[in-house]
């Protein structure tokens, strides 16, 4: 299960931020994922709560925006949404689409003490 590993990773960042910017405690943690990004929400959630134990984020609430993909289509020049990496313009039907976003995973904002 690599969200595991994800959790561990943001914990990583909030305990470096922490030091940084003098907070003690996460209240609350925004995640953007986007749809092609691999990371199974339930799992994401379950892991969250299992690696934030005993840490400054233990109570914390997590919160996940899913972001939508995008890609631009050069048969038309449009920037379209699609649903899957391999989909077809919706507007004109071609398969020239260059993915420009739907695979990222970002900690969006932090509430903290």
């Amino acid at each position: 299960m690599h969200e595991m590993s994800l959790c561990e990773g943001i914990l990583q960042v909030l305990e470096s931020e922490a030091e940084k910017q003098g907070f003690s405690r996460v209240r609350r943690v925004i995640l953007d994922i986007g749809v092609f990004s691999g990371v199974e929400i339930p799992a994401l959630e379950f892991a969250f709560e299992v690696v934030m134990r005993g840490s400054l984020a233990e109570q914390a609430i997590l919160e996940i925006n899913r972001l939508q993909a995008q890609a631009w289509c050069m048969a038309c020049a449009e920037t379209v949404e699609i649903q899957a990496r391999y989909d077809p313009c919706p507007n004109c039907g071609g398969y020239q689409l260059q993915v420009g976003s739907g695979d990222e995973m970002r900690i969006k904002e932090l509430e903290v003490d």
